[in-house]
């Protein structure tokens, strides 16, 4: 077998043509919808890109794969994907398995975001005017260190359920995890990469898919090197926990200048471990005494959130969701739950519209139409795949429709509002004690804040010290999408390749 056929699709060696695809199949988005067609098609391009002096040649590939039912051995689900394979390696190359969350959320947001070899340019932390946009090559690309799969999961982009499955019955903690389990499994025999390392990497609800779906990857003889988990949510059960926002709304108020602190700290880092010790300190305490919290404790919540202290004890001391719309209500303006440094006009009709509905969160609302039109033009133009279908990065029926459900890998039958994952990422970690983990996050997310993050992973039940030394936490001044911030990108490209190169150090 040639080296060319063991990694995956290459360019023809005559320099012919590319191979563009034009999809006819109805993708259905909804519940009950299905796809009757179970063909492998893919539009397959071929690019270079130079990454630290070093030109890259790349291939694209862009279609669907079919998984199978494993009892059945019959086509269950037909998802879509796109793959970025670096020419002429030999099969043991790394391969990353990419996604976002949601649930019900396409890959597009990381793929044109994140360390695909092309990317998206933005204005962020500030609102990205209309089109004209532009896209350029990514010198933070991790083409270099591995290959990249970017995977939509049922539901989402253009993966449908085949007939006589129905989408809604991958729509679950446990069948989402099953279902992107077999289709990794496809992609590993379909381009021959069995004996890859192998990676994950999750955004969002995608860190809990990591948890669930490294377990079941390990259940299946599958050991991967490492997964990174992005803005993590691992433990349903502490979302909205005070003591863990706190830190973040600091930052966010850091980022304001509306600290109530003479001087006003320098060093962000430093002063987001401050505000750490005193959540899980003297906040905590005064949380359980109010309203007999302790006077210099409230006054020093005011310094740290630029909050009156009459609003707070309104709040009971707790820091929720109205932060974001309170911090800076004297202009107008609330802050980006999902990047405290982005600001959206907070006035007329725009106090009534709900953040949760659409894209108007104010970070969402400042790139979703780069997203949008680069997304279609990338799609379309550079990696030639063309579809009758609409694309859907957001799947709004999914997520109203999942199955919150988990059985732990105990046996124990998790309720819809108790979702706990760390469970199964200190299993499979304790079983494949080489896998290698890095923990990613923003100080500015107030989606997943870093602080909840560090608690829930100090908790998870992972006693053996050696074992835990696999775990790297990494904090960067952005917010959910930590990518979107240049500075960030780049230093988390940093951290990605010491891992990369941990996970894969005498192989």
């Amino acid at each position: 077998m040639t080296i060319d056929s063991i990694a995956g699709p290459q360019a023809p060696a005559d320099g012919s043509a590319d191979q563009p695809f034009d999809d006819t199949v109805a993708y259905g988005m909804g519940p009950d919808d299905n796809v009757t067609d179970a063909t492998e098609n893919a539009a397959v391009t071929h690019h270079t890109i130079t990454i630290n002096g070093s030109e890259i040649a790349y291939t694209a590939t862009a279609g669907h794969l079919v998984t199978v039912d494993p009892s059945s051995s019959q086509p269950n689900a037909k998802m879509f994907y796109v793959a970025f394979t670096q020419d002429g390696q030999q099969a043991d190359r790394p391969v990353t398995f990419v996604y976002n969350g949601g649930p019900g959320s396409s890959a597009v947001f990381t793929l044109l975001g994140s360390f695909a070899p092309r990317r998206i340019k933005t204005k962020m932390p500030d609102f990205t005017p209309p089109a004209p946009y532009s896209m350029e090559d990514n010198p933070d690309s991790l083409i270099d260190k591995t290959d990249l799969v970017f995977v939509n999961p049922v539901g989402t982009g253009y993966s449908a359920a085949i007939a006589p499955h129905k989408n809604r019955e991958f729509w679950g903690t446990d069948q989402d995890a099953e279902s992107v389990k077999d289709f990794i499994k496809r992609y590993l025999t379909k381009y021959s990469r069995w004996n890859s390392p192998k990676f994950l990497f999750g955004e969002s609800y995608g860190t809990a898919r990591s948890c669930v779906l490294a377990y079941a990857l390990h259940e299946d003889g599958i050991d991967l090197n490492g997964i990174t988990l992005q803005s993590s949510i691992l433990d349903y059960r502490t979302s909205g926990n005070a003591a863990g926002l706190l830190p973040t709304a600091a930052a966010d108020a850091w980022y304001h200048n509306r600290l109530g602190i003479t001087p006003p700290p320098t060093d962000l880092p430093a002063f987001a471990k401050e505000v750490e010790q005193f959540a899980d300190g003297d906040y905590g305490i005064a949380l359980k005494a109010f309203p007999k919290a302790d006077p210099a404790v409230v006054d020093k919540l005011a310094a740290y959130t630029g909050i009156d202290k009459a609003v707070l004890r309104s709040w009971s001391l707790a820091i929720g969701q109205p932060f974001l719309t309170t911090l800076l209500v004297e202009q107008g303006l609330a802050l980006g739950a999902y990047d405290g440094r982005v600001t959206a006009i907070e006035t007329g009709i725009s106090a009534t519209v709900s953040s949760n509905s659409g894209g108007n969160d104010p970070t969402m609302a400042a790139v979703s139409g780069v997203y949008t039109t680069m997304w279609n033009w990338y799609l379309n133009e550079q990696l030639k795949y063309t579809s009758t279908s609409s694309f859907t990065d957001l799947n709004n029926q999914a997520f109203l429709n999942w199955d919150f459900t988990h059985v732990d890998p105990t046996g124990t039958k998790q309720g819809p509002a108790s979702l706990y994952t760390a469970g199964d990422l200190a299993a499979v970690m304790a079983a494949n004690v080489d896998l290698k983990v890095l923990s990613a996050n923003g100080y500015f997310d107030y989606v997943t804040p870093f602080h909840q993050t560090v608690l829930d992973l100090q908790a998870m039940p992972l006693v053996d010290p050696t074992v835990r030394q696999n775990i790297s936490t990494r904090f960067y001044p952005s917010g959910h999408m930590i990518y979107l911030d240049g500075d960030s990108r780049t230093a988390l490209k940093r951290d990605l390749a010491e891992m990369y190169d941990a996970a894969t150090a005498g192989r």
